[in-house]
C-alpha cells in the first residue's frame, strides 16, 4: 500500500497542470562557467522565479570553514541577521569559533530579481589567486555560481584584483503553491558534499524522499548527487540545529568532480570520474599558467606605454583630490561623459543635475557637481551592498566633478508613490518589499562598515527603484562617520536634511546619530502604507505625516482610525492586523526620544518577523499584483 501511495505522489507532481512548479537540480552544470541562459532560466545560475510568492524568509546550509567559522564573520559573508543566525544554531556568541564543517543554518530574505530568486550580499576580493569560480565554490561553498557572479558584475574574469567588490546572488527559492498545500512553508538551500544521498538527508530533515524528489525535479527518489551543487529540502517549520551535523572529511582525492551514489556502483566509474578530475585540474593548471602569462605581458606593455595614457586615465588633478581612493575606481573623460550623454541633452536630464547616459554599452546614471566628490567617493568605495547604490566611476573636468552611478529604472520612491499609474502601485508586495530594501541597506550602513555611516538625509527622494523595483539608498552627501563621545552622540551644529524627515533632536541641537536614519525611515514606511507624502497639505496647512500618524492612532478608537491611515488602493480587511504591525512599527521608528526608537538590527528582524508570520498565515499576502 506505500508503495502504491509513493508511486501516486511522484505520478501526481508529474501530472499536476503547472509543470514548472518545481525547480530543476543543477548536476554538474554550475561548474561550466560559459552556460547561456537565453532561452530560459538555467539551473547553472541559480534558482527560477517560478512561485507567486515573490519574495520569502529562506534558509541555507552553510558550512563552517576559516576565516567564515563565527556567528559573525558567517553572517557578514551572506548578510544575514546576527541574531536571527544566532538563535536558530542556539549559539551564544557571536566570536565563539565553530568546529570546521559544523553546519550552520543561515536566514536569508529571498526574493525575485528578474528571473531568478536570490538573496543578495557583497564579497570584496581577498588575493590575487581568486576567481569567479573560486569565489562561488570554495568561498561560498556552491551557493552561488560563477554563471550569476559574471552576469551581475561588470569585472572581466581575468580582470579581478583584491580590494574589488563583488555583488553576491546566493541561492534560494520559494515555496510553490502545490508544496504549500502539502504544508511546506520554507526551502532549505542545503549543500551537497561527498557521501551525501537523499534518503540520508530526507531521514535528517524528517521529511520525506518524494518532497525532495519533487522539489528538485529528480525523476527517483535516490538521485546522483554531486558535490559543489545544492538541492532544496521543504519543510513544513523553521529548521533547527538539532538537524545540523559536522561533516566528515572529503576523501583524499577531493579534488575530482565524483558522483555520490548511494547504491554500490561499478570501480571502473571511480577509475573513470577520478582521471575525469585530474585531467580537469591538470587544464586549469594550465589556463591559469596562460593567463598568468598574459596578464605579465599586458602589465608590462601598460609601463611601456608610458606616462601619458596613465594620466588619461587616471586624471591628476582628481587624484590629488581623492587620493585616498583605491585605484580600482574607473575614471572616465569628459568627451566620453558628453558622447554617453548627448552633450548633456535635456532629453536625457533625468531631474536636476543628474543625466541618463550610454557607457560601455551600459545604461547609467550621470550626477554633475560642483564641489569636491572625494568625501562621497571615499565613503562609496567603502560600503557595497544590494540596497544601497553602485559607484560605477568619477571624472573631473574645469573645476566641476561627475559620479557615475547604476541606472535605476524606476526613479525615486517618491516619484513612485505620487505616479498612481504604475500596476503595481495598488501591491502590498512591492510596497513591503521596498520598505525591506531600504531597512537592509540601512543595517547594513550602520553596523557592517568600518566605525558605521549615518547617512543624514533619507527621503523618498533618495530612495530609488530598479526594474524589479527593487530599493536602493543613494545620495550620500551629508553622509558621516558614526563617532560615538561618553554621551553617546555626535553634535554637528547647522541642520541640512529633508524637511518631514529630519529628527527632533537634530533639528533642535544638531545631534547626529543612527536614530536620526531610523527616524526617516519610519516616515518612509509611513509614506508606503498611507501614499501621502512626508509633508503634505490639509486646509491650506502644512502637516508632518509623522505628527498626524501619531496623533491618529493616539485616540479612543486606534483600530478605526487605521482605516483613515491606510492608502485606499491597499485597503484590504484581511490585511489590516499587518499594516497595523506595519503602522506601530513606524511609530516606534519616529518616536520623540532617539533611545527610544529601535535599531535598524530590529527593525529588519520586525520585518522579516512580520514577513514569516504572514507567510505562515496568508500564503498569497506577499504574491505580486
Amino acid at each position: 500500500m506505500d508503495n502504491v501511495l509513493q508511486i501516486f505522489f511522484i505520478l501526481s507532481c508529474f501530472l499536476l497542470p503547472n509543470i514548472n512548479a518545481q525547480q530543476n537540480y543543477s548536476s554538474n552544470s554550475v561548474l561550466d562557467c560559459d552556460k547561456k541562459d537565453e532561452t530560459g532560466p538555467s539551473p547553472a545560475f541559480l534558482y527560477s522565479c517560478n512561485s507567486e510568492y515573490q519574495s520569502c524568509g529562506a534558509f541555507m546550509i552553510f558550512r563552517a570553514q576559516p576565516p567564515y567559522d563565527t556567528v559573525s564573520t558567517i553572517s557578514k559573508l551572506t548578510s544575514a541577521d546576527p541574531s536571527e543566525l544566532a538563535r536558530l544554531n542556539d549559539i551564544s556568541s557571536f566570536t565563539e569559533v565553530l568546529p570546521t564543517d559544523k553546519e550552520v543554518i543561515v536566514p536569508v530574505n529571498c526574493s525575485c530579481s528578474g528571473q531568478y530568486y536570490q538573496a543578495n550580499t557583497s564579497f570584496t576580493i581577498p588575493s590575487i589567486y581568486d576567481t569567479y569560480f573560486t569565489i562561488a565554490n570554495d568561498t561560498f561553498q556552491g551557493l552561488s555560481t560563477c554563471n550569476i557572479l559574471m552576469r551581475e558584475n561588470i569585472y572581466s574574469a581575468t580582470n579581478l584584483y583584491p580590494g574589488l567588490i563583488l555583488q553576491v546572488p546566493l541561492r534560494c527559492a520559494c515555496p510553490t503553491s502545490n508544496q504549500t498545500v502539502n504544508s511546506t512553508k520554507f526551502l532549505v538551500t542545503y549543500l551537497v558534499t561527498w557521501g551525501d544521498n537523499v534518503p540520508d538527508i530526507s531521514m535528517r530533515f524528517n521529511v520525506s524522499k518524494e518532497s525532495i524528489a519533487y522539489a528538485n525535479g529528480f525523476t527517483g527518489d535516490d538521485p546522483t548527487l554531486y558535490p559543489f551543487t545544492t538541492i532544496l529540502i521543504p519543510l513544513p517549520s523553521e529548521p533547527s540545529s538539532s538537524q545540523t551535523i559536522i561533516h566528515r572529511p572529503p576523501p583524499s582525492d577531493s579534488s575530482a568532480i565524483v558522483p555520490t551514489v548511494s547504491h554500490k556502483g561499478s570501480r571502473k566509474w571511480v577509475y573513470i570520474w577520478t582521471g575525469i578530475g585530474i585531467s580537469l585540474l591538470v587544464l586549469c593548471f594550465a589556463v591559469s599558467i596562460v593567463l598568468l602569462h598574459y596578464k605579465k605581458k599586458k602589465d608590462k606593455a601598460s609601463q611601456i606605454n608610458g606616462a601619458g595614457k596613465k594620466k588619461q586615465d587616471l586624471p591628476e588633478g582628481l587624484l590629488v583630490d581623492i587620493a585616498s581612493v583605491d585605484q580600482g575606481l574607473k575614471f572616465f573623460g569628459h568627451e566620453e561623459l558628453k558622447m554617453a550623454t548627448e552633450n548633456f541633452s535635456t532629453e536625457n536630464k533625468i531631474s536636476g543635475s543628474v543625466y541618463r547616459g550610454l557607457l560601455e554599452g551600459k545604461t547609467v546614471a550621470i550626477k554633475q557637481m560642483n564641489k569636491s566628490i572625494s568625501k562621497e567617493v571615499n565613503l562609496l568605495k567603502k560600503i557595497n551592498h544590494f540596497n544601497l547604490i553602485s559607484l560605477c566611476g568619477a571624472c573631473e573636468h574645469q573645476g566641476r566633478f561627475y559620479l557615475v552611478y547604476d541606472f535605476m529604472e524606476n526613479g525615486s520612491l517618491s516619484d513612485w508613490l505620487q505616479n498612481k499609474r504604475h500596476p503595481e502601485f495598488a501591491s502590498w508586495y512591492y510596497r513591503f518589499q521596498i520598505a525591506l530594501d531600504v531597512a537592509h541597506g540601512l543595517h547594513y550602513l550602520h553596523n557592517c562598515t568600518n566605525s558605521g555611516y549615518v547617512h543624514k538625509d533619507i527621503s523618498s527622494s533618495n530612495v530609488l527603484l530598479d526594474k524589479d523595483l527593487r530599493a536602493k539608498v543613494a545620495n550620500f552627501s551629508l553622509a558621516r562617520s558614526a563617532v560615538w563621545e561618553q554621551s553617546g552622540y555626535s553634535s554637528v551644529r547647522g541642520s541640512f536634511g529633508t524637511k518631514g524627515y529630519m529628527a527632533p533632536e537634530y533639528m533642535e541641537y544638531g545631534l547626529v546619530t543612527c536614530e536620526m536614519d531610523t527616524y526617516a525611515f519610519g516616515v518612509i514606511i509611513l509614506e508606503l502604507l498611507t501614499g501621502k507624502e512626508a509633508v503634505y497639505l490639509q486646509n491650506g496647512k502644512e502637516v508632518l505625516l509623522a505628527e498626524a500618524a501619531s496623533s491618529i492612532m493616539e485616540g479612543r478608537n486606534a483600530e478605526a482610525n487605521l482605516g483613515c491611515l491606510i492608502d485606499p488602493n491597499l485597503q484590504a480587511k484581511n490585511k489590516m492586523q499587518h499594516a497595523a504591525r506595519m503602522i506601530k512599527l513606524s511609530l516606534a521608528c519616529t518616536a520623540e526620544e532617539p533611545e527610544s526608537r529601535p535599531s535598524m538590527a530590529e527593525v529588519v528582524s520586525s520585518l522579516m518577523k512580520i514577513q514569516l508570520d504572514v507567510q505562515r498565515s496568508e500564503p498569497l499576502f506577499l504574491a505580486r499584483g
